[in-house]
């Protein structure tokens, strides 16, 4: 479990337990303990793309969680959830740009010859290939979507 997504995150651990930043250290903590259940249920040491996988599904539950805390009206625990999610994100590539998104949807399209809605599982599964993690799959689904079906009504 060495890469070094993990060597950042222990030595970021070990920073925040000295400076006793008890949330920091909580978060970490976590990680790094996701990643050792991943790993032995997996049967042998992580890459960095199971390593970023982990973090991203760290990332979903706690945006789920801040939408639910949310609606319930609990602004103590979606503030505390939001807090964790800024930590889980420092560790993953920063986001792609609508723009870049458009650009290699528009790329895989091409490539697939799609044409029109119904071929959104294949543009979608092609789309999420290449973005490898930079972009939520909601997202990817909605530009995919919007351009397949802007193909259709221009036919």
């Amino acid at each position: 479990m060495d890469t070094d997504l993990t060597t950042r995150i222990t030595t970021d651990m070990t920073a925040a337990m000295k400076s006793r930043n008890a949330l920091r250290t909580e978060v970490l903590r976590g990680l790094k303990s996701e990643m050792k259940y991943r790993q032995i249920e997996l049967g042998h040491p992580l890459d960095e793309a199971e390593c970023q996988a982990v973090l991203r599904s760290a990332q979903k539950k706690r945006r789920d969680a801040i939408e639910l805390y949310q609606k319930g009206g609990r602004e103590d625990l979606w503030r505390k959830e939001e807090s964790e999610l800024a930590i889980i994100s420092e560790y993953l590539p920063a986001a792609m740009g609508d723009d870049e998104l458009k650009g290699i949807v528009d790329t895989v399209i091409g490539e697939t010859r799609a044409s029109a809605p119904g071929d959104l599982g294949r543009v979608m599964k092609a789309v999420m290939g290449k973005v490898a993690g930079r972009a939520d799959g909601n997202r990817v689904r909605q530009a995919v979507a919007e351009r397949l079906n802007s193909m259709a009504a221009s036919s």
